[in-house]
């Protein structure tokens, strides 16, 4: 079966499938979309400079065609920042084909979106044999969309990555991690050295379902153990990883790996006892400071393009890990000469094109690591009816401040969302009097118009779903999402960035 990939069209050009050669637009598409070429259209039958193309083979099977300079053999690099509601949860495709290409999902949210995705979007042409699945840390909003993922066992995962802080099935709040030790002598700190490094590890705390059943995560990880298609749990962090040159890298995808493009991890930062056995520092006195602060951080480096993912970092967290980075025993002051300094240094690690926000816009963010990564664009995860006010109106304020360029662009699932009015008054009305005639006269017939009607209600309000989409191939990169308007023809907006003769960041 030939195929072949959309390609990007200069300048922000746009990209159709037509209803012939030359003929009328029928449908845009996106960079990187594939496109399975009819092998069996008659080529003395084919205008020069164009490809007959079987669109959606397993359902439509429509044929339509597309300008040959349109396509491409290459892949783009895929990142899609899905529409999870109150949550994070991504799915990055590489660009790799066939058995070279991985898939991995990292976070789920908490609801149904990210399998009702993962069903749409894989199920047809390659099955459900990923290569990772990374939980940040363990907050609901986060992994608990995996329960549902593992507990379909047609679902394979290569290894579960976390960031080693599991909760156990205990009450409590640092109990749940073990507990912490008391101050290290050296450091006047407290740490957490009960780490879920390995398999066994995951597998000695979980495998028991009657002690998990009344906890939360410790049910989606038994969920996890129970899929025979997941074999390997590992924790991931600086100290566990692949190490090269100073730096961690995500396991398959360090420079030695051959390909085009890395993974490193920034976070957790692991420490050592007197022992040399690994501890994650207790950020906070807050539990919930503590787990977020030690999300599994991570920066995608694709040729011109760097792509920070901050999980549900926090002004303590920040604070340390741009210590950590410049080698500074404290965090300088705004006003000292010191605090220019670290920012600058700091830019070699965290400096990004893209940055996906941390804890979905929260304010509770430093100015110093804003500036640090000083990307051109930002991407928010967040949703609808959670009492965080997320994304919060100051923190956008100041994301523009510290953005790259004169005007940077500010992406958010929750705004990207397009929504109807829910309620319907003719229908209500409608329902209204069918029951009051079902109340006098009962019959099936007008049962079933009044449960139809129901049904109707009860559908959701969402017209499109906030779905934000980064492709790269080192050289250019869009971030995308649908329109929401119902057309064929409009069905994308997307920013296309690129370097100038210079080597500045621009848009196209």
């Amino acid at each position: 079966m030939t195929h072949t990939y959309v390609g990007l069209g200069e300048s922000g050009e746009k990209v159709y499938l037509y209803d012939k050669e030359g003929g009328k637009k029928v449908r845009q598409v996106l960079w990187g979309d594939w496109l399975k070429i009819d092998d069996n259209h008659p080529a003395d039958e084919l205008e020069e400079g164009w490809l007959p193309i079987i669109w959606a083979p397993k359902s439509l099977k429509k044929k339509l065609y597309i300008p040959k300079r349109h396509t491409t053999n290459k892949r783009p690099l895929e990142i899609i920042f899905l529409d999870v509601g109150q949550g994070d949860g991504l799915v990055m495709i590489t660009p790799e084909t066939a058995r070279d290409e991985r898939i991995m999902i990292v976070d789920a949210g908490e609801g149904w979106n990210m399998a009702a995705f993962l069903n749409a979007r894989f199920k047809a042409y390659r099955g459900f044999r990923f290569h990772a699945a990374v939980l940040t840390h363990p907050d609901l909003d986060h992994y608990y969309g995996f329960k549902a993922i593992f507990e379909d066992h047609d679902i394979g995962f290569k290894t579960i990555y976390h960031n080693g802080l599991v909760e156990r099935p205990v009450s409590g709040t640092f109990q749940k991690l073990g507990g912490v030790t008391k101050k290290d002598p050296v450091t006047g700190l407290k740490y957490i050295k009960e780490l879920a490094e390995d398999t066994d590890a995951v597998e000695a705390l979980f495998t028991d379902a009657a002690a998990n059943k009344n906890y939360v995560f410790p049910r989606v990880m038994h969920e996890a153990i129970k899929n025979p298609r997941i074999k390997n749990f590992q924790m991931l962090s600086t100290h566990h990883g692949t190490v090269e040159g100073n730096r961690t890298y995500m396991p398959g995808f360090a420079p030695s790996d051959g390909r085009e493009y890395d993974i490193e991890v920034l976070g957790p930062v692991v420490e050592f006892d007197g022992n040399g056995m690994p501890r994650l520092r207790r950020i906070s006195s807050s539990y919930g400071e503590t787990k977020n602060g030690h999300s599994v951080i991570l920066r995608l480096t694709y040729g011109n393009f760097r792509i920070l993912f901050g999980g549900d970092l926090n002004e303590r967290a920040e604070k340390f890990l741009l210590t950590h980075y410049t080698q500074r025993k404290k965090f300088p002051s705004e006003t000292s000469s010191d605090y220019r300094e670290m920012v600058n240094a700091a830019q070699e690690r965290f400096g990004a094109e893209v940055f996906k926000v941390c804890h979905h816009g929260s304010e509770k963010v430093t100015n110093a690591f804003l500036e640090a990564v000083n990307p051109a664009c930002f991407v928010i995860s967040s949703g609808d009816q959670e009492g965080h006010v997320h994304p919060r109106p100051d923190l956008l304020g100041r994301l523009g401040r510290f953005g790259r360029g004169e005007s940077p662009v500010l992406l958010s699932t929750e705004l990207q969302r397009s929504t109807r009015e829910r309620e319907d008054q003719k229908l209500v009305k409608k329902l209204l009097k069918n029951i009051d005639q079902l109340a006098e006269n009962p019959s099936d017939d007008l049962k079933k118009v009044v449960s139809d009607g129901i049904r109707e209600l009860a559908k959701t309000n969402v017209d499109v779903y906030g779905a934000i989409y980064l492709k790269t191939d080192g050289e250019r990169l869009i971030t995308a999402f649908k329109i929401e308007v119902k057309s064929d023809l409009e069905k994308w907006f997307y920013f296309e960035y690129a370097l100038d003769e210079s080597g500045e960041l621009k848009l196209v």
